[in-house]
């Protein structure tokens, strides 16, 4: 049975992947308001992008595939400029490894110090991290 993923793009801006067996009809709940419940709170909702599979379970992988993926790349894969993605994984994963490293050594160096260090410090601490996580999902 053939399946589809699709992106739509709500009231606010942000986008929505999912994936069925039936466009036609889950577009139709979607912009009624018995779609997914977080489109109910973000009408109206307009399909901006979709590709269509041989089975819906190959829809339901590239669904989760891109529902990872950071607003800049599904910008780029909407717009059809599919040479930029690669390039986006790239940065992405890039910055994730730095995030990953920065939290991990600042980890290891606070750890030591965890009984004298102040509340004041560890909430430094967390909001840089919060910051870095932040950024690479822009």
């Amino acid at each position: 049975m053939r399946g589809y993923v699709y992106i739509l793009k709500c009231s606010d801006g942000s986008y929505y992947t999912g994936s069925t067996k039936d466009l036609e009809r889950r577009l139709w709940q979607h912009k009624n308001g018995e779609g997914a419940k977080y489109t109910k709170t973000r009408l109206p909702v307009k399909l901006v992008y979709s590709e269509e599979y041989q089975r819906i379970d190959e829809a339901f992988y590239r669904e989760k595939q891109i529902q990872g993926w950071s607003r800049k790349k599904k910008e780029a894969l909407i717009a059809g400029r599919f040479d930029e993605l690669s390039d986006l994984a790239k940065n992405r994963t890039d910055v994730r490894n730095t995030v990953a490293s920065a939290a991990s050594a600042s980890s290891a160096a606070i750890a030591p110090a965890a009984s004298t260090s102040s509340a004041a410090e560890a909430l430094e601490f967390n909001n840089t991290v919060i910051e870095l996580v932040e950024m690479t999902d822009k």
